[in-house]
């Protein structure tokens, strides 16, 4: 899968992953994938809840040690 961007959000505290995911993916075409590498607790239900109001699709999450990793297909 191609990444289009990718968003480093290690040692952010909720909500600011996803602030800056909404953030960046608000330039981007729809069918981009974003990769947003988060290590905040709350963002395991931040990121679905904002991909569910936004329209976006969250395609997967990985783990990589500490952090997450969230691929989101821009809708």
């Amino acid at each position: 899968m191609d990444i289009d961007v990718t968003i480093e959000a290690e040692g952010l505290l909720c909500p600011l992953p996803v602030l800056k995911l909404r953030k960046r993916m608000a330039g981007l075409a729809s069918g981009a994938v974003v990769a947003l590498r988060a290590d905040d607790p709350a963002a395991v239900i931040d990121v679905p809840h904002f991909c569910a109001e936004a329209g976006h699709e969250l395609l997967e999450t990985q783990s990589d040690g500490a952090c997450a990793i969230y691929l989101v297909r821009k809708g």
